[in-house]
């Protein structure tokens, strides 16, 4: 493995650390902060591993979680954010086929299409206010991730989905289904 692999690698793990965590937090701030800093290491990883597409969608999510953390002082719950949004990721699919030149084989095509969706569906429930759906929409969008990650052999991604999904359910179960408990009592 080259130096920038293991330096890739290395900083996808870190990234994989804060986006497993975000899904341990309480309150709906928190969640996307940990997921902000996740986001911007993962950009880094994507690139450098050649991935641009993550690496593109991935920049986009650190402003999609600005967006969401401060969306009573800049409307971010405004549909107009979520429409702008998933502009932005359609753009950022076209741009790996133009921009950065990747061949648009029908698997390329594929496989590329997946984050786009995966971000899509997150940021449709970043517009929600409860915890609860940014916890379940792991279930959706983490293994479109997971993927593109072991596609692209981004060890903190693989490891980071797996261990994301594995989380969704611990906070869904442990914060999701107490509240549930609490409010039948």
């Amino acid at each position: 493995m080259k130096p920038i692999e293991i330096i890739a690698q290395i900083v996808g793990i870190f990234g994989m650390l804060m986006s497993v965590l975000s899904y341990q937090q309480k309150g709906k701030a928190r969640i996307l902060f940990f997921q902000l800093f996740g986001s911007a290491l993962f950009v880094v990883n994507f690139f450098m591993l050649g991935a641009f597409s993550g690496a593109i969608l991935n920049l986009v999510a650190i402003i999609r979680a600005l967006i969401f953390i401060y969306e009573d002082k800049i409307r971010g719950d405004h549909p107009a954010w979520t429409i702008g949004l998933t502009v932005v990721y359609i753009l950022s699919y076209v741009s790996v086929f133009t921009i950065f030149g990747k061949e648009p084989t029908p698997l390329n095509l594929i496989l590329e299409v997946l984050p786009v969706i995966a971000m899509t569906v997150t940021t449709i429930a970043f517009r929600r206010k409860e915890d609860k759906a940014l916890r379940r929409v792991a279930f959706i969008s983490s293994p479109l991730w997971l993927t593109y990650n072991i596609i692209f052999f981004s060890w903190g991604g693989i490891i980071g989905e797996t261990l994301n999904l594995s989380s969704a359910i611990i906070g869904t179960i442990r914060l999701d289904r107490k509240k549930e408990e609490n409010k039948v009592e």
